[in-house]
């Protein structure tokens, strides 16, 4: 079976590393995917977290389309409840005019961040989860130029009004928002990287129950999973317990002053309940050498029914992270 692979980057600093570094890194990646024939490259939403840079997808997005030729590049995602649906609109419809054809809002209704943050961004204001359904309706409609007459803010026009239109995906790990996507009739990407447990039911839910809309008339999705894929299934477990350390530490709130090195992560002493963890959250990643990562993707795409992965790498060395993507993209693009 033929497939498409992208990525979704979250632009990670290592320990040792800074802001800066993490966003360059992510605009060298962005090139050589786009060298590389990757389909799309999306960038993340985190905010007041000193180990991921990607606080604005929307300008990042700008910036990556500018460096790049091809590739389609996007948000994976955009937290809408913290916002305007309006004004992501607009935001979104600027871009597609300076890239007709390569953009994509990818959304979601995560907080992105710790409550202060969402206090932060809404001025204080409680976040209102409960309208993410009216807002995803609201965001397609201004991105088409289709608000009803009788909307509060009927004619109105999210400008720029541009002659093609960027794709709207819908992100999720639960049964929900898989429901939502359906019923909107949109396209739908489960985070299998946030969620290890439940996608296959969660995505055959949504295609069982997609009804066709004026936007899209089938159903369309892919799966992200984390994925490293070193020189040897030894060479990638050496990458990988950068990551196992890292969500560790995550899942118990303790401090990080970014991806630790494998040698970190290798000394360290795990308690049997983080052992626990660590297999537990493998069933998000796909880990090996070239052979192993290319049928396990295989494997998923199956699974999942479906002909696009997105790969998501976090490693400490970037060089590390650029020879996974390349060893994947020789033997499967």
């Amino acid at each position: 079976m033929s497939l498409t692979l992208s990525i979704l980057d979250q632009s990670s600093i290592s320990e040792g590393g800074t802001a800066e570094q993490g966003l360059s890194q992510t605009v060298e990646l962005a090139q050589l995917a786009d060298r590389l024939g990757f389909k799309r490259f999306w960038v993340s939403e985190h905010h007041d977290t000193p180990t991921l840079a990607g606080s604005s997808p929307e300008v990042l997005i700008a910036h990556l389309a500018a460096k790049t030729n091809r590739i389609k590049v996007g948000s994976g995602g955009v937290m809408l409840p913290h916002y305007s649906a309006y004004k992501v609109a607009e935001n979104f419809k600027v871009l597609e005019g300076l890239t007709p054809g390569r953009i994509d809002v990818g959304i979601g209704r995560a907080p992105g961040g710790m409550p202060r943050a969402s206090y932060a961004l809404s001025d204080g204001k409680p976040r209102d989860v409960n309208r993410y359904p009216d807002q995803a309706v609201e965001l397609l409609q201004y991105l088409h130029d289709d608000i009803p007459e009788d909307h509060p803010y009927g004619n109105i026009k999210a400008t720029p009004v541009t002659q093609t239109v960027p794709d709207l995906w819908m992100l999720g790990s639960s049964p929900s928002s898989a429901a939502l996507a359906a019923e909107l009739g949109v396209p739908y990407t489960f985070a299998l990287f946030i969620n290890g447990q439940g996608g296959p039911s969660y995505t055959q839910q949504y295609l069982r129950r997609f009804k066709p809309s004026k936007y899209y008339d089938k159903p369309k999705h892919s799966v992200a999973v984390f994925t490293i894929c070193g020189e040897t299934m030894e060479d990638a477990e050496r990458i990988a317990s950068s990551l196992d350390l890292s969500m560790v530490m995550l899942e118990q709130g303790m401090p990080s002053k970014g991806t630790p090195s494998p040698e970190k992560a290798m000394a360290y002493p795990y308690s049997h309940f983080e052992r626990m963890r660590v297999l537990e959250n493998r069933k998000r990643m796909v880990i090996g050498g070239v052979d192993h990562v290319e049928k396990e993707l295989h494997r998923l795409a199956e699974e999942y029914e479906t002909d696009e992965i997105m790969l998501t790498t976090i490693a400490y060395d970037f060089e590390d992270k650029m020879n996974s993507y390349k060893r994947i993209a020789e033997r499967m693009l």
